[in-house]
C-alpha cells in the first residue's frame, strides 16, 4: 500500500501523488523557519529574449558533489548538504522508494514570485525522472498543461506541508507552473528533490 493510496490524481500519460497532509504542523513551521533564515537565497539573472532578466523568486541548490545541474541556461553547482536537508532527504527517499541527490529550493517572497511553463525534462534527470515537491509556507496554485497545448487542464492548490510528487512519462507529456497572483499570500519555500544522472 503506498502512502498516496488515498489521493490519487488521475491524468492521462502521468503519474501524480499528492499527500496534503505529509507533515505535521509543528514540524512543517520548524523546517521553514530554520531554512528561510540559514539558506544563502540568490536570485541569477537569466536571459529571455535577449534581455537579462532575474529570475523571478529566490533559488538555491544543495546536493552531492557530483549533482551539478544545468537548466535555463545556469549551471548550478551543489551546496553541500546541511543537517537539516539531510534529514529531510532521508524522509522524503523513504517515502518515494528512491534514491534522491539533489534539491532545487525555491522562495517564493509573495504572489508576484513565480515560476514559468516548464517540464523538468532535462538529460540529468533520466528517461522517466521523478520530482518529489515538498511545500512549506502559503498555498500556491500549481497548474497542468499539456505539452503542446495553452490551456490549463488540471490545478492544485499546493498546502503546507503538502508533498506532491511526479514520476513516470508526468514530464514527457505534462508542463506545470506557478503562475503570479494578485491575492494576499504568505511567503512559500518549495523543495523539490530528484535524482541527478552521472554524466556519460
Amino acid at each position: 500500500m503506498s502512502l498516496f493510496d488515498d489521493s490519487p490524481l488521475q491524468l492521462p500519460d502521468a503519474e501524480l501523488e499528492l499527500d496534503a497532509q505529509w507533515l505535521d504542523a509543528a514540524t512543517a513551521d520548524s523546517w521553514l523557519a530554520e531554512l528561510t533564515a540559514q539558506v544563502p537565497w540568490q536570485q541569477p539573472q537569466v536571459q529571455i529574449y535577449g534581455r537579462q532578466l532575474p529570475v523571478p523568486r529566490l533559488l538555491a541548490w544543495y546536493g552531492d558533489a557530483e549533482a551539478s545541474y544545468r537548466y535555463s541556461g545556469l549551471t548550478h553547482q551543489p551546496l553541500p548538504w546541511t543537517p537539516l536537508l539531510a534529514s529531510i532527504r532521508e524522509r522524503v527517499v523513504q517515502a518515494v522508494g528512491q534514491p534522491l541527490n539533489a534539491v532545487l529550493l525555491n522562495y517564493y517572497r509573495d504572489g508576484q514570485d513565480s515560476m514559468g511553463w516548464h517540464s523538468d525534462d532535462e538529460a540529468a534527470l533520466g528517461t522517466n525522472p521523478l520530482i518529489a515537491s515538498l511545500n512549506l509556507g502559503g498555498a500556491r496554485r500549481f497548474d497542468l498543461r499539456r505539452r503542446g497545448q495553452k490551456r490549463i487542464e488540471h490545478s492544485l492548490v499546493l498546502q503546507h506541508g503538502s508533498l506532491l510528487v511526479m514520476r513516470g512519462p508526468t514530464q514527457h507529456h505534462w508542463q506545470h507552473q506557478v503562475a503570479k497572483t494578485r491575492s494576499a499570500c504568505a511567503p512559500r519555500l518549495n523543495l523539490t528533490f530528484r535524482l541527478i544522472k552521472p554524466s556519460p
